[in-house]
């Protein structure tokens, strides 16, 4: 997908940007493919992968109307290089990214990345650590409209890991790449211990024709306080 045929996309779902928002999505570009070099960011580097597989498949939760533009607080888990959060955060300025990542390299790549795409650091808040240890801090804890994960972890980890941050009737968006219906089984357990409802999931295609799939999650209740367990406990005893 080449730059143009990205922006032909989004208008295709009303979504109209002006040329700082294309010099944005191209400068990520270039500094994602430069710093790829010295750490490991992402295996997608050719343009129109990254433009495809990256930029447009992050902007779905925007295309299909899962989150509006009004002045939202998002939580990013494991974000890696950005996704799906920072592009979002082009294409809807005001929105309030915090991200949580383990691996401090990637919080550095994305503090410079914040500060080259002039992101107002007043709506980007990038913090080192485990979800297990930001999700008992009263500071993070229950605050999000809204958590993304792509690609994190199976689904009835991932409600661990996410549900506590988020306020209620806020959502969880789990975008993966293959089907989850036996994830969704197997979390259903989970879902409900941490006060969570699923939600029916979204299938759609990429236009190149590649199958993604999104998850939705909404919070009814409180997380008893007890979860998100230790760092590492989710993962190695899934509820």
């Amino acid at each position: 997908m080449t730059p143009e045929a990205f922006y032909s996309q989004l208008e295709k779902f009303d979504i109209y940007l002006t040329d700082t928002q294309k010099e944005q999505f191209e400068t990520y570009y270039h500094f994602l493919v430069t710093e790829n070099e010295k750490i490991n960011l992402t295996a997608i580097t050719e343009k129109q992968d990254v433009y495809l597989k990256h930029f447009y498949d992050s902007s779905a939760p925007l295309l299909y109307n899962l989150i509006d533009n009004t002045s939202l607080k998002l939580l990013d888990i494991g974000a890696g290089a950005g996704f799906p959060s920072f592009p979002m955060k082009i294409i809807f300025p005001e929105l309030n990214v915090t991200i949580i990542d383990s691996l401090n390299k990637r919080i550095k790549f994305l503090e410079a990345l914040s500060d080259k795409l002039g992101f107002d650091t007043r709506t980007v808040t990038l913090l080192h650590g485990r979800a297990e240890d930001f999700g008992q801090d009263p500071i993070y804890r229950g605050q999000f409209d809204y958590v993304t994960a792509r690609a994190v972890a199976r689904l009835n980890i991932l409600s661990e890991l996410t549900l506590p941050f988020l306020k209620k009737n806020g959502k969880l968006l789990s975008l993966k790449a293959s089907q989850m219906l036996d994830e969704m089984t197997e979390a259903k357990h989970a879902i409900a211990i941490l006060g969570g409802k699923l939600g029916t999931p979204l299938d759609y295609t990429l236009p190149n024709g590649d199958e993604r799939h999104l998850v939705m999650i909404e919070k009814k209740k409180e997380t008893p306080k007890k979860f998100p367990r230790k760092a590492g406990t989710p993962n190695k005893k899934p509820l």
